[in-house]
């Protein structure tokens, strides 16, 4: 693979990270929240989910998908009603206040960790596009070495999106912007979720 091949797919796959979604969502939660060291975490769970998300579509996700749609029902499914949830809780809590950084009921980094890796692994949109448009654009004659750098710039890739991200929500200013917009922003992407959602189950 040539330095524009390597460059091209950690593009495409750049795109995709930065296109709005739950993981998002989740990381300004956390960073207004919790803090920049929590999102942070958060941040190198949702690297670590996309890159085991990688590494099952180089070694056959794809295939299986087409040999068994079922599973990838199974999967659009189970993580439609995960965002469902994850919507209907949003909705549910939006007029609840966010805790202070002060407060010291921020959860621990492996806490954070956990739940960012549960996060990534559970939605949909991570699978599908490693399963389908990342397969697609990886040369087939990719050798080991070569796929093993492509997944570390998954991680690479992904991660640095999303400690920017964190980096962002956690500053005085737009920390203060969400506190104050915290009701209708939320209800705002629970619907939004909530649509997302409804669209890959019934698809």
């Amino acid at each position: 693979m040539t330095l524009a091949a390597f460059a091209s797919i950690a593009l495409i796959h750049l795109m995709a990270a930065i296109s709005p979604g739950l993981s998002f969502v989740v990381i300004t939660r956390v960073a207004a929240a919790e803090g920049l060291k929590s999102a942070l975490a958060l941040a190198v769970a949702f690297g670590a989910g996309a890159m085991i998300w990688a590494g099952t579509a180089l070694f056959g996700l794809a295939l299986v998908f087409q040999v068994m749609p079922v599973l990838l029902t199974v999967l659009k499914l189970a993580g439609a009603g995960f965002l469902l949830f994850v919507a209907f809780m949003m909705w549910r809590h939006a007029p609840d206040p966010l805790p202070t950084l002060s407060s010291g009921r921020t959860r621990s980094l492996w806490s954070v960790f956990r739940f960012g890796l549960v996060t990534q692994l559970s939605n949909p949109k991570v699978p599908v596009f490693f399963g389908a448009v990342f397969i697609g654009i990886l040369p087939a004659d990719a050798t080991g070495l070569e796929m093993a750098i492509v997944l570390a710039s998954v991680f690479v890739v992904e991660t640095g999106w999303y400690v920017i991200v964190a980096r962002l929500f956690s500053l005085p200013a737009p920390r203060a912007l969400y506190l104050r917009m915290k009701c209708v922003s939320d209800r705002v992407l629970s619907v939004a979720l909530a649509t997302v959602g409804a669209r890959i189950a019934l698809t």
